[in-house]
């Protein structure tokens, strides 16, 4: 059962993330595409495999099947050949060819540009969709919380809910719009370098005066 720590007032967060945003800067997705579909595509393939390997699998993929109609027609034999270093190959490669259907069938070829659209796509969560608006579409209409937002929020208090559409909620209600798309950026960070999952490095952090675990 996850320990819940105190909450922080609006201006105790939007501090941290000020800090945040300074310490770690402004940040781009980690992964490499041309268009929304190759980006959902690239995120189907990030599920518990870092960006690095989808970076390196996403361009052979993406040369024989760049848009939505190619990629519906493949071969799922094929497709599975390609995407299997990425992990869970098979599950993969179904969501990437049914998600192609769908664009193509649905949405007569072109990628759904609302936020609940996009959620219908096989192998597309409430994460993805927000990724997809904010890099794909230039719409930030939300907060994507995958495993390091959603610890690293629980530990400094911006939300104590288990859940990350709940944990997205509270963020949203937490934090001006205007912090919303350094957001996922910076908490990701410093889950990766600072505030690592059993071994935080809180002597080099810098919101440790600030974070609840250390009331």
């Amino acid at each position: 059962m996850n320990k819940k720590y105190k909450r922080q007032t609006k201006a105790q967060a939007e501090e941290i993330v000020k800090i945040l945003i300074d310490e770690y800067g402004g940040q781009e997705v980690g992964l490499h595409f041309d268009t929304p579909f190759q980006l959902a595509v690239a995120l189907i393939l990030a599920a518990q495999c870092t960006d690095e390997r989808v970076n390196k699998t996403t361009p052979i993929l993406f040369k024989k099947y760049p848009t939505p109609e190619k990629m519906m027609r493949a071969d799922l034999e094929d497709i599975k050949k390609i995407v299997k270093p990425c992990g869970f190959y098979n599950n993969k490669a179904l969501s990437i060819k049914e998600t192609a259907r769908m664009i193509v069938e649905d949405y007569n070829g072109r990628m759904p540009e609302d936020i609940d659209e996009l959620q219908n796509l096989r192998g597309i969560g409430r994460k993805s969709a927000n990724i997809i608006m904010l890099e794909g579409f230039g719409k930030c209409e939300g907060i994507a919380v995958d495993t390091h937002v959603g610890r690293i929020s629980r530990k400094i208090g911006f939300s104590n809910k288990p859940a990350p559409t709940e944990i997205e909620k509270d963020l949203l209600k937490l934090l001006d719009r205007k912090y919303w798309v350094d957001l996922n950026h910076v908490l990701v960070l410093h889950g990766r370098q600072k505030c690592i999952a059993n071994r935080p490095q809180c002597n080099e952090c810098p919101i440790s005066s600030l974070c609840k675990k250390n009331d």
